[in-house]
């Protein structure tokens, strides 16, 4: 058997198949395309529906892969078992229509025990099949199965109802009983069984039935192999590893995690490993799921990352690990698997990021939501029924953000249950409340029936702002037809408009109003033209981001107002001032070459010839309108435009932020509106001038330079002075040593600034050897500060700074951790700093 890396075997494997008069198929994104039965890319077959089906003919109907995939049907199990992950890559060949198992089962067992290839004891193999499929036996005694190594099994048969199906085969390799989890003697130590000894590492289907509708089962015309075989399963084998986790793939995230923790080691417990394993696994499935394009959300796939980085961030709290930490792990996750996917090292640095700010959100309520789950869970443990309300669990939902899986996880390792009926309640009871917190909107909605069976219909005139004979034809006021109305809340249709495609106008009358009469419609031009130039700029801004960042650069939302324009769009990180700089010059060239706008009606297959951007799926119907400036921009859009750039006037970008992971957002003003900002910013600077007193604009910078300078040597100066107080002030506190129990404690509360200075009077107290424990409380500002720190004597004692911050900071309202020898909390309870002294205290006699 041969010690092959990861990057080794699934090249091997390739290679074999490729030798085979295969094709190489690249890995497909996690991100299923065209395909709404698919949440993520679960499986190689996965991406080869289209040529199963005959939708699509391949250029080689021999086909291999090495696919990565995604499943979370049992994430709960991950880190708890040897072999369930939520990422992992599986190899698979393929025949659409070409060979079949006269090839597929000699090729397989070539390559398990072939000395050119893996070189797997033949001894060591077994496979099962269908009982009926006496071909497959046949096929694998001649290919050299040892006849009482093939075991017959009626669940060796591949069904999902209507559609392909047929026979398989699965191949096992004996691990031997000493990896075993069963006794010898026990009815499931067999190839096929519930076992640890036999281990699954290769599946071929058969698909050579087709399943009908009336439940026959007929030949398939093309008999096809599907086949799938887990590379992490085989590495294991290969690298001699007890479980996947012990192979390439894994140990050196595991180690790396083990750099981050206080000493903690993988394999020295059984819940510490499970940890280690868990943000093994769960880092690997993130950062390929955000180099595919997914981001984490409140919904679909982005709930399965947010699920699966808060997952990790909590195992990372269970092994001492303080803050976010997944995110510096994206590195060795990219190093291990960059031979051949190099998607997460090429894309190190947004993944890093969206990874720290969903993190970041995370741990800003994480204290104090572990805090509250382990009360909840003490309180729990003492009730009749062992529940944690579904009240309760909603709270930590709603209010700390922690997904009700996880809860319910850590009720489980505590041997309790969640009322999963009450969660359900509670989030239904938020969405009424939701519902009727939109208000007016529902009325709107009830007037549907009534202006669904309006037959008249406006026509829209488009650049037009006055339309002096527009014939009023429906009036619509309480969800009834009318023939007049005064005074009241009204929706009106004429007979044309130049206000929108749509025929509703909703109004609030304040003279009579008749159908059939004329009435003047006159749009704001003021408004309208304000609007015409935010949306054009939108358009040019759009073309100049994707020119200075790249064409991966996407929109991801955009508001157009008459006095400023928004844009969403996707980055990886902040644009640099250069980036903005480079995007505004290039929007404001465009602006003063005086480019024609032109719009053109047509289909949406045309308008993507012409290179029309579509910015939605599903947006557009059978005809588009599609706005071009140029060769600079092209997009499918509805609304209102300058006829040419140059009436945009001048163009700028007043801010530049973050919206969310992997998401930015432009602000930037037009026209009138530019001039006002500009204007303004030039009096500011003039002020500036005037307060910094400076002759001239240009030596403004280097006066600020001068007063910063004096600033910092003034602060130095303040410091010092703060320090000399506070060493007076240690003299005073370090002189009230009390004794509680085997042990001196120096504990008060001082009369300092906050934490910062709260530890420098700590750092005296270590130099000093002043007592065994010291206790610092602060308040400042009505906030509360407390540290904890230990010597060692202390330490031997069996006492942890951490415990003891986290039984003190509940009492002034706060939540905090540290290192054993040192811990501070902050809080929102000032008062409440002496009762927390005391429970130190009283916690520290006990010892």
């Amino acid at each position: 058997m041969k010690k092959l890396t990861s990057s080794e075997f699934r090249q091997m494997f390739l290679d074999f198949f490729k030798d085979h008069g295969h094709m190489i198929m690249p890995s497909a994104s996690l991100i299923p395309q065209d395909d709404p039965t698919l949440l993520w890319i679960n499986s190689g077959v996965a991406t080869m529906k289209k040529y199963f089906d005959g939708s699509v003919v391949p250029k080689n109907h021999r086909i291999t892969s090495s696919q990565k995939s995604i499943r979370t049907n049992d994430i709960e199990n991950v880190g708890k078992t040897a072999r369930h992950q939520t990422f992992f890559e599986m190899l698979g060949n393929f025949s659409v229509g070409d060979y079949f198992r006269d090839e597929a089962i000699p090729w397989a067992w070539e390559f398990l025990t072939s000395p050119k290839w893996l070189g797997l004891p033949k001894e060591k193999l077994y496979c099962t099949v269908y009982p009926k499929d006496v071909d497959s036996q046949r096929v694998w005694e001649k290919a050299g199965m040892p006849a009482d190594h093939i075991v017959k099994l009626e669940d060796n048969f591949w069904d999902i109802g209507e559609g392909p199906c047929g026979p398989d085969t699965e191949i096992f390799y004996d691990r031997g009983q000493e990896n075993n989890d069963v006794a010898e003697d026990d009815p499931e130590n067999f190839p096929g069984g519930e076992n640890a000894r036999y281990l699954e590492i290769w599946n071929i289907v058969f698909s050579q039935y087709n399943h009908l509708p009336n439940g026959k089962y007929v030949d398939q015309p093309h008999k096809n192999i599907d086949t799938g075989m887990g590379l992490e399963r085989v590495l294991s084998i290969l690298q001699d590893a007890p479980t996947n986790f012990e192979t390439d793939l894994f140990l050196p995230i595991i180690h790396a995690t083990e750099e981050m923790t206080d000493g903690k080691k993988y394999g020295e417990n059984k819940e510490d490993t499970t940890a280690f394993k868990i943000i093994a696994d769960h880092v690997r499935a993130v950062s390929f799921a955000i180099a595919d394009g997914a981001l984490p959300s409140n919904s679909g796939r982005g709930y399965v990352l947010r699920r699966l980085i808060r997952r990790a961030d909590l195992n990372g709290q269970r092994l001492g690990i303080k803050g976010a930490f997944l995110y510096k792990l994206v590195p060795v996750v990219g190093k291990i698997m960059q031979s051949h996917y190099p998607e997460v090292m090429d894309q190190r640095g947004f993944i890093e990021n969206v990874i720290q700010n969903e993190e970041e959100r995370f741990q800003a309520t994480l204290d104090t939501g572990l805090t509250l789950l382990d009360d909840l869970i003490d309180k729990a443990k003492k009730s009749d029924d062992k529940t944690i309300s579904g009240k309760d669990a909603f709270k930590m939902f709603d209010t700390y953000g922690f997904p009700y899986e996880l809860t319910f996880e850590s009720a489980q390792d505590a041997g309790l249950k969640v009322d999963k009926k009450g969660f359900d309640a509670e989030m239904q009871a938020q969405k009424e409340r939701a519902r009727k917190a939109r208000g007016d909107l529902q009325s709107m909605g009830r007037q549907d029936v009534t202006l669904m069976n309006i037959k008249d219909k406006s026509v829209f005139e488009r650049d037009t702002y006055e339309e002096p004979h527009a014939k009023l034809l429906d009036i619509v006021v309480d969800d009834k037809l009318v023939d007049k109305a005064d005074g009241e809340h009204a929706t009106l249709v004429f007979d044309k408009t130049p206000f929108n495609d749509q025929n509703l106008h909703f109004v609030d009358l304040i003279l009579p109003m008749e159908k059939g009469k004329e009435y003047i419609l006159k749009i704001d031009k003021e408004r309208r033209e304000g609007l015409r130039h935010s949306h054009s700029a939108t358009h040019l801004l759009h073309a100049a981001l994707r020119q200075v960042l790249g064409e991966h650069t996407h929109q991801a939302g955009s508001l157009v107002d008459p006095d400023y324009l928004r844009f969403d769009f996707t980055a990886m990180e902040p644009m640099t001032p250069r980036e903005i700089k480079s995007v505004e010059e290039l929007v404001n060239q465009k602006i003063w070459e005086a480019i024609d706008v032109k719009t053109t009606i047509t289909t949406p297959e045309e308008g993507e010839k012409m290179g029309a951007l579509a910015l939605f799926d599903g947006k557009y119907g059978d005809k588009v309108r599609v706005v071009q400036m140029g060769d600079f921009s092209s997009e499918f859009c509805g609304g209102t435009h300058c006829d040419n750039t140059n009436q945009i006037g001048i163009f700028k970008i007043t801010s530049e932020s973050a919206v969310g992971a992997g998401m930015r957002r432009i602000e930037a003003v037009t026209s009138k509106k530019a001039y006002e900002y500009l204007a303004n910013r030039s009096g500011l600077l003039d002020d500036i001038q005037t307060e910094v007193k400076t002759t001239k604009p240009d030596n403004i910078i280097d006066k600020i330079d001068s007063l910063e300078s004096d600033l910092h040597d003034s602060q130095k100066q303040v410091e010092a002075l703060t320090k000399q107080i506070n060493q007076a002030k240690a003299g005073q506190i370090f002189d009230d040593v009390k004794q509680a129990g085997d042990l001196t404690v120096i504990a008060t509360i001082a009369d300092v600034n906050g934490m910062n200075d709260l530890r420098e009077l700590a750092d005296n107290w270590k130099s000093g050897n002043k007592s065994d424990v010291l206790v610092l409380a602060a308040e400042n500002d009505g906030k509360a500060n407390m540290i904890i720190s230990l010597n060692q004597k202390a330490l031997d004692k069996g006492l942890k700074a951490g415990d003891l911050i986290k039984k003190a900071a509940p009492i002034f309202g706060g939540g905090g951790g540290g290192r054993p020898n040192m811990a501070q909390a902050g809080g929102k309870k000032p008062e409440g700093l002496n009762d927390a002294i005391k429970a130190v205290i009283e916690e520290i006699s006990k010892n």
